[in-house]
C-alpha cells in the first residue's frame, strides 16, 4: 500500500482514514504526490506554483501530531491543491495575469483557511486562463494545461489545472471556482466529479479585491467555490469542511440543513427527473448526446426513478452571460491593464473593447431574472434536471473552444449552454462521469437540483456512482507509471 502509485490512487477520504489510523504517514503521502507531480506535470502543466518545501515540513509536523496522539482534523496530512484564482497567503495568487505576477495575498480565502484548519497540506496552486475568463488553461506566464486522457487535448477551464491534477493522481483533492461552468466543465472533460454547490453555501472572501492590484474581479453574484474530486464521497467530505456561513460574505447561507457525508450514504428514493439533451436549441456532439442519454436512463432502469425528456423554455443566452460577467467585473481596472499590455487573451480583450451601455447591463439583468423564473417554475415539477455538462468532449489544446459541433461552426452552434444558467439561479449542480467516447475521452452528465437542495444532488450522484462506477479507470499516462 505504501508505493507511490497506490497512495496516489486512493481517494482523499481513504488517505485521511489511513493517516488517522497510522497505517500511512503524512510524510509518505506527500512524498508520493510530489513524486507523481515530478513525473507527470512536465507533460500536463497542471501547477503554476508548488510549495514543495513547506508541504514537506507540514507533513513532518502532521506525522508528529499523529505519533503524539493529538486530536487531528478530518483532512489531517492529506495533500490539497487550490485553483490559482483563490487567495493563499503562503503561495502566490497569479490568476494567469501578468499584472498579478508578484501578488501574494495577505490572507487565505475562507475556504482555504477552513481546509488547512482541518489538517490538509497545501501542495500547490493550479493553472488558469487570465482571470478565469475562458474555458482553457492558457495564459502568457505558464505552459498550457493538458488533458491527462490525451495531452493533445485541453482540460477545459477555468479550473484547468485543478482537474488535470486530480485526474492524474497529483493529489486527490482540489478546490475550484465556477462562475459559468468553470468547475463542472473541466470535471466533465477530465472524467471527474465537480460540484457547484448552492450560491452562498461556501463563503467567498477576500476574492482578491486588493486596491494595489486593480483588475481582479470576483464575479460576486454568480461565482461559487466547490470541489473537484474522483469520488462523490470526497466531494461531500470537502463540502462538509468549507460550507457554512461567514460574516465577511453577506451572501453566505446558514448551515445545518445538509449533512454532507450522511447524505451520500442515504437511499435515493423514487425521484421525478427531467432530462434534456440540448435545451431545444444547442448543437451537441453525437457521442456526448448518446452517452448522456444512456447515463440518464440509468436513473430509471437501475435506480427506479421516474424519468422524462423535458426542458425549461430557454433560448440562447450567451449575450446575457457576457453582460453579466461585465456587470460583475472591474471593467475600469482591466481596461487599464489592457492598455499597459498586461492582458492578452483575445476573448477578454473583445469583452473589454466593447462599449457596454447601462441599458445593456440592465437588460441582461432582466433577462437573467426571466430565465431564473422560468427555471423555478419548471423545477416545481421535478426533483432533478439532467443535461450534458459540455456539448463536446475535450477539444485540441491549442484552441480556446471547439471549432465546431456536428459540423456547425462554434459561433453558430450555441455551444455548451448547460452550465451558466445555474450560476444565475444559484441552484446546486454537479458533473459526474457519464462514459467515454470511442477516442477514450470522458463525457460528463450534469445533475441539477432545486434551489438549496444540495442534498438530493449529492445523493443522486452517489447512487449513480454505485451503479455506473468510474473511479478505477485511469488515463494511460498514469497506468504507465505502474
Amino acid at each position: 500500500m505504501s508505493s507511490s502509485t497506490n497512495l496516489c490512487a486512493l481517494s482523499g477520504a481513504e488517505q485521511a482514514r489511513l493517516v488517522r489510523t497510522g497505517a500511512v504517514s503524512p510524510v509518505e503521502l506527500v512524498d508520493a504526490v510530489l513524486t507523481r507531480i515530478a513525473a507527470l506535470d512536465p507533460v500536463l502543466h497542471a501547477f503554476c506554483a508548488l510549495g514543495e518545501t513547506p508541504a514537506r515540513e507540514a507533513a513532518k509536523a502532521a506525522e508528529s501530531a499523529v505519533l503524539r496522539g493529538d486530536d487531528i482534523g478530518p483532512l489531517h496530512g492529506v495533500p490539497l491543491s487550490i485553483k490559482d484564482l483563490i487567495c493563499t497567503r503562503d503561495l502566490p495568487t497569479v490568476s494567469g495575469s501578468k499584472g498579478y505576477e508578484t501578488y501574494l495575498p495577505e490572507e487565505d480565502d475562507i475556504a482555504v483557511a477552513r481546509l488547512l484548519g482541518a489538517g490538509a497540506i497545501l501542495i500547490g496552486k493550479t493553472n488558469v486562463p487570465e482571470f478565469g475568463y475562458a474555458g482553457a488553461g492558457k495564459n502568457d506566464l505558464f505552459p498550457t494545461t493538458a488533458n491527462p486522457w490525451d495531452p493533445a487535448m485541453s482540460s477545459g477551464g477555468s479550473s484547468a489545472g485543478s482537474a488535470a491534477a486530480v485526474a492524474s493522481g497529483m493529489g486527490s483533492l482540489t478546490i475550484g471556482s465556477d462562475g459559468g461552468g468553470s468547475i463542472r466543465g473541466p470535471a466533465s472533460l477530465c472524467g471527474l466529479v465537480g460540484v457547484k454547490p448552492s450560491f452562498g453555501r461556501v463563503p467567498l472572501y477576500p476574492g482578491c479585491r486588493d486596491p494595489r492590484y486593480p483588475g481582479m474581479s470576483s464575479w460576486e453574484t454568480i461565482e461559487h467555490l466547490g470541489p473537484i474530486t474522483r469520488t462523490v464521497e470526497d466531494a461531500a467530505l470537502l463540502l462538509s469542511i468549507v460550507a457554512g456561513p461567514d460574516p465577511r460574505d453577506r451572501h453566505s447561507l446558514p448551515a445545518g440543513d445538509v449533512d454532507w457525508l450522511a447524505t451520500v450514504r442515504q437511499p435515493l428514493g423514487r425521484l421525478r427527473i427531467a432530462y434534456t439533451p440540448d435545451f431545444g436549441f444547442s448543437k451537441v456532439d453525437r457521442e456526448v448526446r448518446d452517452l448522456t442519454a444512456a447515463a440518464a436512463r440509468a436513473f430509471a432502469d437501475d435506480l427506479g426513478c421516474a424519468l422524462v425528456e423535458d426542458s425549461p423554455m430557454l433560448t440562447d443566452m450567451a449575450e446575457t452571460f457576457f453582460a453579466q460577467i461585465v456587470r460583475d467585473s472591474d471593467l475600469r481596472g482591466m481596461r487599464a491593464m489592457a492598455a499597459r499590455g498586461e492582458i492578452t487573451m483575445p476573448g477578454l480583450l473583445w469583452l473589454l473593447g466593447r462599449d457596454w451601455s447601462a441599458e445593456d447591463l440592465t437588460d441582461a439583468a432582466m433577462r437573467r431574472q426571466a430565465a431564473c423564473n422560468e427555471i423555478a417554475r419548471f423545477m416545481q415539477g421535478y426533483d432533478l434536471l439532467l443535461t450534458p455538462t459540455c456539448s463536446t468532449p475535450a477539444f485540441p489544446i491549442d484552441g480556446w473552444n471547439p471549432d465546431s459541433v456536428e459540423g456547425v461552426p462554434a459561433e453558430e452552434a450555441n455551444i455548451s449552454p448547460f452550465t451558466y444558467p445555474f450560476n444565475w439561479t444559484g441552484q446546486p449542480a454537479m458533473s459526474v462521469p457519464a462514459g467515454f467516447t470511442a477516442a477514450g475521452l470522458p463525457v460528463g452528465l450534469q445533475i441539477i437540483g432545486r434551489h438549496l437542495d444540495d442534498a438530493t444532488v449529492l445523493r443522486a450522484a452517489a447512487a449513480f456512482e454505485m451503479v455506473r462506477p468510474w473511479r478505477d479507470r485511469w488515463p494511460a499516462l498514469v497506468t504507465a507509471l505502474d
